[in-house]
């Protein structure tokens, strides 16, 4: 039981699975291999990440592995609010260098199915707020790259002015998409 909305890029989905409500909260399953088959998402993941940013206004990405560990990614918001964006870096689709941003949330228990080829990142809404997400790879730091997060090439309407944004150094010094090498073609 879930939903599955397409977005500017076929390929990024918006996965909502069905919550069942009363008067003590909700329960929903936020992965069930077989329905996510059943609506056209086969893959396999391997390892579950855990973050928390403190501040509002937190960046983290744009982000993603090279072959042989290139990931897919399921991403959700278990507390607090982001603006969740994936860039297409297939240099021989006709999206490439374009990008999904849609707004995840606690609250709205919307998922975003990031796939392999693609940038990840985000920018946090609220304080406190805590991302659960599975990948399809190992991480492997030999194949940890990344994207300037506001490269003005990509368009991304981010919440936060670049002198407000929190950062970690790493972040602050990824090269822009004109300067990457190809690394998925």
């Amino acid at each position: 039981m879930l939903t599955v909305e397409p977005t500017a890029i076929s390929e990024v989905k918006v996965v909502t699975p069905k919550r069942f409500g009363d008067n003590r909260g909700f329960f929903v399953e936020t992965y069930h291999k077989q329905r996510f088959v059943e609506a056209g998402i086969d893959m396999e993941f391997v390892q579950d990440n855990h973050s928390l940013s403190a501040l509002a206004g937190t960046v983290r990405g744009l982000h993603f592995q090279s072959d042989p560990f290139a990931q897919a990614k399921l991403i959700r918001v278990v507390r607090g609010r982001v603006l969740d964006v994936a860039v297409d870096l297939r240099r021989s689709s006709p999206t490439f260098g374009r990008h999904v941003a849609v707004e995840l949330s606690a609250e709205n228990g919307r998922q975003l199915l990031v796939p392999v080829g693609f940038a990840h990142g985000f920018c946090t809404l609220e304080p406190d707020t805590e991302i659960v997400y599975k990948v399809s790879a190992y991480f492997s730091a030999a194949h940890d790259h990344g994207l300037r997060w506001n490269d003005p090439s990509l368009g991304i309407d981010w919440p936060v002015a670049p002198a407000d944004a929190i950062l970690s150094d790493k972040d602050r010094k990824q090269p822009m998409l004109a300067e990457l090498p190809i690394y998925f073609a």
